[in-house]
């Protein structure tokens, strides 16, 4: 039962996200506004900067949240976005080999770190190193992470883990899900014991604490890439890409945890 309601929350969530990235920004760009498309990860301070950049200038973006990989996709169909922020590279690798960013826009913006995260009350105590039985401290419950295959904090997590020995103690233990953010839920309801989230989202959510860091030789960097999309063609959408690197947004973005990548 337990397993059955796990499974069902992912369904919902996966609907949920996919409903943002297809609904929303096709409403919002009948009124004008710049549409983003941000990996899930960037929500709490792209919200804020966001929201800096309309109490600064008058206007205002919609954002649409999810994994990079159902962005980047949904692009790829024609979805109406104008800029495009992935949580890794190659995803936006991929979509610069179809042509739907301007390449010429395209640069590496944020960087971040890989964390394992439980519910805040918990007292569990585990040490990353290699040869370590994660397996062991999950018991009979679930280690939340995105989809190993396709999102970038599911693909830096499984890269990490079997690096570190300790991918076959969980593979059989995973609750996967479309986005980082809904791992994170995952730990926060108590439905997993632990989670693979990055820092940035452990600091967003009261409900979680951060168990132990992922060495960052464990893993590729966690790059975060941005451009204008090829189809783009609003005025404002080059200007709220600038405004990403303008002191207030940096101030925002460093005080979420994420570091700043100069070009």
């Amino acid at each position: 039962m337990h397993r059955r309601h796990l499974l069902l929350s992912i369904q919902c969530a996966i609907a949920f996200v996919i409903g943002l990235a297809l609904v929303a920004p096709a409403q919002v760009r009948a009124q004008g506004k710049p549409v983003v498309f941000a990996a899930a990860s960037l929500k709490t301070a792209l919200d804020a900067i966001a929201a800096a950049w309309q109490k600064e200038t008058g206007k205002s973006v919609a954002i649409s949240y999810a994994s990079s990989a159902v962005l980047a996709r949904q692009i790829e169909q024609g979805a109406p976005a104008d800029i495009f922020i992935s949580a890794d590279l190659d995803w936006m690798d991929w979509a610069e080999a179809r042509h739907l960013i301007k390449t010429e826009t395209r640069e590496t913006l944020l960087g971040n770190a890989l964390v394992l995260v439980g519910e805040a009350q918990s007292n569990l105590v585990f040490k990353i190193a290699p040869g370590a039985d994660l397996g062991a401290a999950l018991g009979d419950s679930r280690l939340a992470v995105g989809e190993v295959n396709s999102v970038p904090a599911g693909k830096y997590a499984k890269e990490a883990l079997e690096k570190l020995g300790m991918w076959k103690g969980v593979e059989n233990k995973l609750a996967q899900s479309d986005n980082v953010r809904a791992a994170l839920a995952f730990v926060a309801r108590g439905e997993a014991r632990l989670g693979i989230v990055y820092a940035t989202d452990a600091k967003a959510e009261p409900k979680v604490k951060v168990v132990a860091a992922f060495p960052d030789s464990s893993h590729p960097p966690i790059l975060y890439p941005a451009a204008l999309t090829a189809s783009s063609r609003n005025a404002d959408a080059a200007a709220f890409l600038a405004y990403l690197r303008s002191p207030e947004a940096v101030r925002l973005f460093v005080g979420q945890g994420f570091d700043m990548v100069a070009n």
